[in-house]
């Protein structure tokens, strides 16, 4: 999309979330001139105080061009919640990052993902139930998500490639980085075979404070969780809560109910998670899952969500039609129209094909 750069900006402001920016779309009708507008219009617009002033801060400090420039430059490719090839099952979640960074490819088919998580000072059992499950599962085409990790991350990944299968790691860093160091060489074999994805700048480092934030993502991408070895108050366990919200399956391999590092999956069982001892377990419930977020992908974005909506869909068709040709035919106003146009795009329900013209994107 040719605002990428807006979107850019506006995920680089402190407070700004998807809510706030669909918020500025309703009402400036595009992201230049949300990006443009005056304090006093931002006012307006509702935004906060304390959002107004770290967006005109970051518009007077930061070159957006030159910020577009770093982007490119560093091999990544950047996909906004308004793009058609935005993960479909992310954009279901309460807060989806608005702006993904992204090394690699992402193809419709990760969508039918697992993600696979745990403790970073595993057992050798936990070890081998990580890559084995992983690679089994990748065998049969399931994208394995994990975050990069020493301990069960590193053996998820390696058990997916040795699988000729695909992996996507989330980083808790800038897409530039790579922690920890010593998985360089991993990262650059799961470039060639999947994807790292990054929703923070370029250039930021691995504070305590991303993980837990980036761990809704490695959920949010996946149509289920499965834990392999966490002790309690381990990273994995938050994962898995954030899973259950979502409203994704939560699996967990049994453990040595004397080792500390088995406590949280076994906490998981004995809470509802299902129990997993072989890819089987899996599967089918992966099936299931990949139907039915299919079908509510499928709801929540064919259905129009008002008035507005309806009458635009209504107006579109394959042949391009200019925004004043449909404010003709509508009676709305122009920047109605234009606000909801976005979020038809949004919603992938309509394109943009030339100044000021659209078109419906056809069914499948």
């Amino acid at each position: 999309m040719s605002d990428h750069k807006f979107w850019l900006g506006f995920s680089l402001v402190s407070g700004i979330g998807p809510r706030r920016l669909t918020n500025l779309l309703n009402y400036f009708g595009d992201l230049s001139a949300a990006w443009r507008a005056s304090d006093a219009q931002l006012h307006q617009a509702g935004l906060e105080s304390g959002v107004r002033a770290n967006l005109l801060h970051l518009r007077a400090t930061l070159d957006l061009e030159r910020e577009l420039e770093r982007v490119q430059s560093s091999g990544a490719q950047m996909v906004t919640l308004g793009d058609n090839d935005y993960p479909a099952p992310l954009k279901t979640v309460p807060d989806p990052p608005i702006l993904l960074y992204i090394r690699g490819v992402l193809l419709p088919s990760d969508q039918n993902a697992l993600a696979v998580v745990g403790t970073r000072k595993p057992t050798h059992y936990g070890l081998e139930a990580a890559n084995k499950l992983s690679g089994a599962l990748a065998k049969q085409g399931t994208t394995i998500i994990s975050g990069l990790a020493h301990g069960i991350d590193t053996a998820a990944h390696q058990g997916a490639l040795a699988a000729n299968g695909r992996t996507i790691a989330v980083l808790g860093t800038g897409i530039d980085q790579v922690y920890p160091a010593d998985n360089r060489k991993l990262a650059q074999e799961i470039v060639a075979n999947g994807a790292l994805i990054s929703e923070f700048p370029l250039g930021t480092p691995p504070e305590g404070r991303n993980f837990p934030r980036r761990n809704r993502i490695i959920s949010g991408m996946a149509l289920g969780v499965l834990v392999v070895e966490a002790p309690e108050n381990s990273g994995a366990l938050i994962t898995a809560d954030m899973a259950a919200e979502q409203g994704r399956d939560v699996f967990a391999v049994p453990g040595n109910i004397f080792n500390v590092a088995s406590r949280g999956a076994n906490r998981l069982i004995q809470e509802g998670a299902k129990l997993v001892t072989s890819a089987a377990d899996i599967l089918d419930e992966l099936s299931i899952a990949y139907t039915r977020v299919e079908a509510r992908t499928i709801t929540e974005t064919v259905a129009p969500a008002n008035g507005a909506e309806a009458s635009i869909l209504a107006l579109l068709s394959s042949d391009p039609l200019h925004v004043d040709d449909l404010a003709r035919a509508s009676n709305l106003p122009i920047a109605e129209i234009t606000s909801t146009l976005t979020i038809l795009e949004l919603k992938g329900l309509a394109r943009k094909v030339g100044p000021m013209q659209y078109c419906l994107i056809a069914a499948h």
